[in-house]
C-alpha cells in the first residue's frame, strides 16, 4: 500500500518553526530627542555642577545666617521692655551725640517692644559706600547700645552681609556675579532635563530598593531630583530676577508691560514752608521743618504700622519718605511722602495697588532670601540646598562609576540631530536664540555646546568611514 509523500510541514515540526517577528514600533518625536536631552543633562551637569555646589553651600549658610545674626548681635538688637518709648527725635539726637560723623540717611523706629531703634548713617569713614553705619538706640532710655555696619533693605549686619556677598559674587565684585548667574541660568535646565529623563525610563529602572552600585545611585539621584525639581526651578527663576544680565532683561520686560514697582514722589508740595530747615539739618539729626515726630505721626495716621523706615529729605525741594519695610507674610510695603514744611502727606503708594508682576517679584525675592515665612522659609531653603549638594555628589559618583575615573564617561550615541523632525528642530533653534538674548549665560554656552557637539559628531563619523 502506497503512502503519500511527506509534506514540508511534516518534515519540520511546528514547534521548531521560527517565531514571527513583531512589527517594529513607530518612533515618535521623543525618540531622537531623548539622546539629546541625555547628552545635555550629562555634560551640563558635569561642567556646571561646581558652580552649583558653591551656590548651594553659600546659600545654605545664608539661610542659617538670619538665626545666627539674632544670637551674635543680641546685645545690639534687643533691650529690656520699659514703660513707654521716647519720641523718635530724642532717640535720633542721642545717636547723633554718640556718632556725629556722616549724615542721617534713614531711621528705623523700634518695631517691637524689646527691639532697638536703628539710626542709619551714610558717608561714615571706614564704611563701604553702599553700606551704612547702624547705631542702635534703646527706645526707652535713649542709651546707645552699639553700632554695626549694615547692608541692604533687609538690614543685614556684618555676619549676614559677608555671607550674602560671598553667595552673590564670591566677594569679587561685579565680575564675580557672573558665577551665580551662570549657576542660576542652568539650574532649571538641568533639573527639568533630569525630570524628563526620569519619567521616560521604564518603571522597573526607577526602583531604588534591592539595587546596588551605580544603579542604586542613579535611583537615589533621580528620585530625589523629581521631588525637589520644582524648588530648584523656583530658586533659578527668582535668582535670575536680580542678576546682572538676565535681571536687566526682566526689568526691561516689566517696564514694557507697565509692571514696574511704583514709588512715592519725594517732591515737596511747594508751599511757602516747603523744605524749611533742610539745608541746616542735612548733617545733623535729620530734623527738617516740622520734625521727625510729626512726620511719623502723619504716616501712622495713614495706616503705616511697624516696621517703618523714615528717610529725611535729600534737599530743600524734597519731602520725607516713610515706608513700611516688613518682608514677612503678610507683606507691608505701603509708603507715603510727607511735606517737611506742613507735615501733610503729599503722596501715597499702597502695596495692594502694585501691578501683578511687581507683587510676584517682591514675593519671589523674599521667598528666595528666606524672609517671607521666617524660620520655616529658612529651613526649607536649607533643605533644598542640602538636596542639591547630595544630588551633585551622587552625580559625580555615578560619573566615576561609569568611567572608573579613566574616561569622561560612557559615550552617548551621536547623530540624533538629523532625526529630529523639522517642526521640533526649528522652534527649538528659535528658542535657543531667544534664550541667548534674554538669558545670555544660558543661551551662549548652550549654542556653543550644540556647535561643539555637531563638530565632534562629524569628526567621529568621518573617522568611522575612513
Amino acid at each position: 500500500m502506497s503512502t503519500a509523500p511527506p509534506t514540508a510541514t511534516d518534515e519540520v515540526p511546528q514547534d521548531d518553526a521560527p517565531a514571527a517577528q513583531p512589527a517594529p514600533k513607530k518612533r515618535g518625536p521623543w525618540a531622537p530627542l531623548r539622546p539629546l536631552v541625555l547628552r545635555l543633562h550629562f555634560y551640563a551637569g558635569i561642567l556646571v555642577a561646581p558652580f552649583l555646589l558653591v551656590s548651594a553651600l553659600t546659600g545654605l549658610l545664608y539661610a542659617a545666617s538670619f538665626q545666627v545674626e539674632k544670637i551674635v548681635y543680641a546685645d545690639e538688637l534687643t533691650v529690656p521692655v520699659g514703660e513707654s518709648k521716647l519720641p523718635i527725635s530724642e532717640q535720633v539726637a542721642a545717636a547723633r551725640k554718640a556718632h556725629p560723623e556722616g549724615t542721617v540717611s534713614a531711621i528705623r523706629p523700634s518695631p517691637e517692644d524689646d527691639a532697638t531703634t536703628r539710626v542709619l548713617l551714610s558717608g561714615v569713614r571706614g564704611v563701604a559706600p553702599t553700606h551704612t553705619l547702624a547705631v542702635f538706640v534703646d527706645p526707652y532710655t535713649a542709651k546707645v547700645e552699639g553700632d554695626l555696619e549694615q547692608y541692604g533693605s533687609t538690614g543685614a549686619l556684618p555676619v549676614r552681609t559677608w555671607i550674602d556677598e560671598f553667595h552673590r559674587d564670591l566677594r569679587l565684585g561685579e565680575d564675580g556675579r557672573l558665577y551665580s548667574e551662570f549657576a542660576a541660568s542652568w539650574l532649571w535646565v538641568i533639573s527639568l532635563g533630569g525630570v524628563v529623563l526620569w519619567f521616560s525610563r521604564r518603571r522597573a529602572l526607577r526602583k531604588v530598593r534591592g539595587t546596588t552600585g551605580r544603579r542604586r545611585n542613579l535611583g537615589l539621584h533621580g528620585t530625589l531630583g523629581v521631588w525637589v525639581a520644582l524648588g530648584f526651578v523656583f530658586l533659578s527663576a527668582t535668582g535670575l530676577t536680580w542678576s546682572k544680565y538676565a535681571g536687566e532683561s526682566v526689568t526691561q520686560l516689566r517696564t514694557s508691560l507697565g509692571q514696574t514697582t511704583p514709588s512715592v514722589s519725594s517732591a515737596a508740595s511747594g508751599g511757602e514752608h516747603a523744605g524749611h530747615g533742610s539745608a541746616s539739618a542735612a548733617g545733623g539729626t535729620g530734623e527738617h521743618g516740622v520734625g521727625l515726630d510729626k512726620v511719623l505721626a502723619a504716616a501712622r495716621a495713614k495706616g503705616l504700622g511697624d516696621p517703618v523706615e523714615i528717610v529725611p529729605p535729600a534737599d530743600a525741594e524734597s519731602a520725607y519718605v516713610v515706608r513700611q519695610v516688613q518682608r514677612s507674610w503678610p507683606e507691608k510695603q505701603d509708603a507715603v511722602a510727607v511735606d517737611p514744611g506742613t507735615g501733610v502727606v503729599t503722596d501715597t503708594v499702597r502695596f495692594a495697588d502694585y501691578p501683578v508682576l511687581a507683587k510676584l517679584t517682591r514675593w519671589g525675592i523674599d521667598l528666595h532670601t528666606g524672609v517671607l515665612f521666617g524660620l520655616v522659609n529658612q529651613i526649607a531653603l536649607m533643605l533644598l540646598a542640602l538636596a542639591l549638594v547630595v544630588m551633585i555628589l551622587l552625580g559625580y559618583r555615578m560619573w566615576w562609576q561609569r568611567g572608573r575615573g579613566k574616561a569622561f564617561g560612557r559615550p552617548i550615541p551621536r547623530g540624533a540631530w538629523a532625526e529630529v523632525p523639522p517642526y521640533i528642530l526649528v522652534p527649538g533653534m528659535a528658542l535657543i536664540a531667544a534664550l541667548g538674548y534674554f538669558v545670555p549665560l544660558l543661551g551662549i554656552p548652550l549654542a556653543a555646546f550644540i556647535v561643539v557637539d555637531v563638530v565632534l559628531g562629524e569628526i567621529a563619523h568621518r573617522r568611522q568611514r575612513a
